[in-house]
């Protein structure tokens, strides 16, 4: 009977010792406010696909944080050159829908990361877009 109550006693506090490490605060999703202070607004920017045609697109980035938004912010025109590059390499079919847009946010949230050294960007976002 002892051995009983004792074996019952380490199972119950072997799950509670598992459950309060491993089910404990999880890295909890930035508030909206935390998004719009960490975030940069790329103006928007005209420019020839790949084929006959062009787009106008602007972005909202999101970085990890304040200071990546301050890095981001001032290379601003490098940022702007990768989307430029990115889009000259594109066609009207490639672009259309929403795979073709989540494949270009993707792309240019990789290439901006590279040049990024105080931070990264979590997420890029089409806010505007007009294919023609």
């Amino acid at each position: 009977m002892l051995i009983l109550l004792l074996t019952i006693t380490l199972v119950g506090a072997g799950a509670f010792i598992y459950i309060w490490k491993f089910s404990g605060d999880k890295e909890k999703a930035p508030s909206i406010e935390e998004i719009v202070e960490s975030s940069v607004d790329i103006e928007e920017i005209t420019t020839n696909l790949a084929t006959d045609n062009f787009i106008r697109i602007s972005f909202k980035i999101q970085t990890d944080s304040k200071k990546a938004k301050e890095e981001l912010e001032k290379r601003d025109f490098q940022v702007k050159n990768i989307i430029i590059q990115e889009l000259s390499e594109k066609k009207p079919e490639d672009l259309k829908g929403k795979e073709g847009q989540a494949k270009l946010e993707n792309n240019l949230k990789d290439k901006i990361n590279e040049l990024m050294q105080d931070g990264k960007v979590v997420h890029v976002y089409i806010v505007n877009s007009l294919l023609q």
